[in-house]
């Protein structure tokens, strides 16, 4: 017999977990400050997922990822929660991933975030990039930019997301939240004709394509402060990405657009804190004519020299950086700290150092 799957999210949402995984041949597992954990209840077959699964789908849904095997949508529950759900199949089986979001919008304040960021959201036009890995809470710096916006600016923000997650309530700010597949048919489709909707800041969910990323660097340079969010895990990387992208013949155009129209990068990553919880570690890169130089000469490699560098009044800060701080104030393990960190034997250095 099938669990019933909205007591089963209820059960979630009370353990304080960020996630759900159903997998056939496996109880349910939720994710814990960022470590999964099983659940005490029976081996789930895939007939039990199906039907646990489909008890929370409209006709359209079932017929949509009958036909794709991939489903992405977002769910609320009276009285339980608001969730990002997956469907997927695996050997032949449906499988479901739920991603727990908090109905309640978190302040800059509520997350402890550097004083640099209620700086870079007065800035009237521009590509701020929020980047990490899955589950590094890039979505809830996001959504806490954007009130922070809403509680003190008179803007019209229109978000771009697959699906849709944090919804903000108009305070001085106006959201059009918009959702593609169900109002609009792709990323780059809704930026094109966001263009005419009057925004004054455009999130975009995930800049998944040329054109996508395109038509971001367009409205940035146009007038328009837009945000955005890649899997990168620094911000050199994450320029490269972009570059990337682009065919040989193209890139030093885009370079020159990056180089005028990046305000900034935050690449961040949750750790496992002392004591329980998580801690995010933003590396924060915010581009000054030092870096748009090197951007637009096509030495990325040497960003990170200049992010060394400029701490204090510039608000930059490297991931080593704030490592070590962490470390100082024992707020995370030794272990932890070399274990998520992208320059390891860096790190082990300084660490030895002091």
């Amino acid at each position: 017999m099938a669990i019933d799957i909205k007591k089963l999210l209820q059960s979630v949402v009370s353990h304080g977990a960020s996630d759900l995984h159903l997998v056939s041949r496996s109880e349910p597992q939720i994710r814990i400050d960022g470590t999964l954990k099983p659940v005490n209840l029976p081996v789930l077959t895939g007939e039990d997922i199906e039907e646990m699964t489909y008890a929370l789908l409209t006709e359209k849904q079932k017929k949509s990822f009958e036909e794709h095997l991939e489903l992405d949508f977002a769910l609320m529950l009276p009285g339980i929660g608001r969730f990002r759900a997956n469907y997927y199949r695996t050997l032949g089986e449906i499988a479901a991933a739920f991603r727990i979001i908090p109905t309640e919008i978190p302040s800059l304040d509520d997350l402890s975030a550097p004083e640099i960021y209620k700086k870079l959201i007065k800035r009237e036009k521009g590509l701020i990039l929020v980047t990490g890995p899955t589950g590094s809470g890039k979505s809830t710096t996001l959504s806490a930019l954007l009130n922070e916006i809403n509680e003190n600016e008179h803007k019209h923000i229109v978000t771009i997301e697959d699906p849709v997650e944090f919804i903000h309530q108009n305070k001085k700010s106006v959201f059009s939240h918009r959702e593609t597949g169900r109002d609009t048919k792709s990323f780059s489709t809704a930026l094109k004709y966001a263009m005419r909707q009057d925004p004054d800041i455009i999130l975009i969910g995930e800049m998944r394509d040329k054109e996508t990323i395109e038509a971001a660097l367009t409205a940035a340079e146009t007038g328009h402060l837009v945000f955005g969010t890649l899997h990168t895990n620094s911000a050199p990387g994450t320029i490269n990405r972009i570059i990337d992208v682009f065919s040989g013949e193209e890139q030093g155009q885009i370079r020159t657009m990056i180089s005028t129209s990046l305000v900034a990068v935050v690449s961040q990553v949750l750790l496992p804190k002392n004591g329980g919880g998580r801690v995010a570690v933003p590396e924060i890169m915010v581009t000054n004519h030092a870096i748009a130089n090197l951007i637009r000469e096509d030495k990325v490699h040497q960003i990170y020299s200049q992010m060394q560098l400029g701490q204090g009044v510039s608000g930059m800060q490297t991931q080593g950086q704030v490592l070590l701080k962490l470390l100082k104030n024992g707020s995370i393990t030794k272990e932890h700290a070399l274990q998520y960190s992208n320059k390891p034997d860096e790190l082990k250095k300084n660490i030895n150092f002091r």
